[in-house]
């Protein structure tokens, strides 16, 4: 079996909430300031289904079961210089497939300390606010704009 150097240029975002309106938002150990939803890559041979279920459980110890919602929304943006690195000289976008999490109420995530800093439960106007990403401010609004 070959093994892959790069990583595939597809991710996953899932947006954790509550019936409250309450949004999850992650802070990123590095940089320090950046404050986020689930995120992450997506494996080589990975549907974007699976991945959101285990970026989501690697993140925060949360299990999706069912309640997964697949979003039907895909965004592409530019890789930025500072990861450029990681992925293929051909590869210059990234699309990200967008995922939500609907719970009755908070739950205590389990941070891994290499990734995330620190979580909070805001409304979903302050994680629009908070979100530093434009894919996760856009899908933030989209999902709450339709619920």
């Amino acid at each position: 079996m070959q093994t892959r150097i790069y990583k595939r240029p597809e991710s996953v975002l899932v947006v954790v909430f509550t019936d409250r309106g309450e949004v999850l938002m992650l802070r990123r150990t590095r940089p320090g300031d950046f404050w986020q939803s689930v995120t992450g890559s997506l494996g080589w041979g990975e549907s974007a289904a699976q991945a959101a279920r285990r970026e989501l459980y690697e993140e925060t110890g949360i299990m999706a079961g069912n309640g997964l919602i697949d979003l039907a929304c895909q965004e592409r943006f530019p890789i930025l210089p500072a990861w450029r690195s990681r992925y293929s000289a051909s590869a210059h976008t990234n699309t990200e497939h967008w995922f939500a999490l609907r719970l009755p109420y908070r739950r205590q995530p389990r941070l891994d300390a290499d990734e995330h800093a620190e979580f909070c439960w805001i409304s979903y106007q302050q994680a629009l606010r908070l979100a530093t990403s434009w894919t996760n401010r856009k899908a933030i609004r989209q999902l709450f704009g339709g619920l």
